[in-house]
């Protein structure tokens, strides 16, 4: 598999919600995201809906670097569990695959805190589809 470049935008909701991502790679992705007010549910913890966005776009972006260099990848099913409230600081994401097939992928993701504590688990599945048209 040649070297593929990044996808065209990582803007949208994952610069809306500031992730940064830290490893780029077909086996590997990490990413981080600050916990902020922005990030809250009404009760002042990181919403789980926050958490699944960073899960889907570490899982996102790893598909699309580990599918054919025509192809790209988009979720078409995620699950979460979260195991732990946090309200500040950061929260740092790692995505690998399960599976790697010709039609779909499955990656796991775990997002932990600052302190390596498990905030959640997520699994997602990706469609393998071609580039849309430049």
């Amino acid at each position: 598999m040649s070297e593929k470049p990044l996808p065209p935008s990582m803007g949208g909701a994952a610069e809306l919600l500031q992730i940064s991502f830290d490893v780029l790679t077909a086996s590997r992705v990490e990413a981080h995201m600050p916990v902020t007010p922005d990030h809250h549910q009404p009760f002042g913890q990181l919403h789980g809906g926050v958490s699944v966005v960073l899960a889907e776009s570490a899982a996102s972006v790893g598909g699309y670097l580990a599918a054919p260099t025509d192809k790209t990848a988009v979720g078409i099913e995620i699950n979460a569990n979260h195991m732990r409230a946090v309200s500040e600081g950061t929260v740092h994401a790692v995505a690998e695959p399960l599976h790697v097939g010709t039609s779909t992928h499955v990656w796991d993701v775990k997002i932990r805190d600052a302190e390596d504590r498990l905030v959640c688990v997520a699994r997602c599945t990706l469609a393998i589809m071609p580039l849309p048209p430049a």
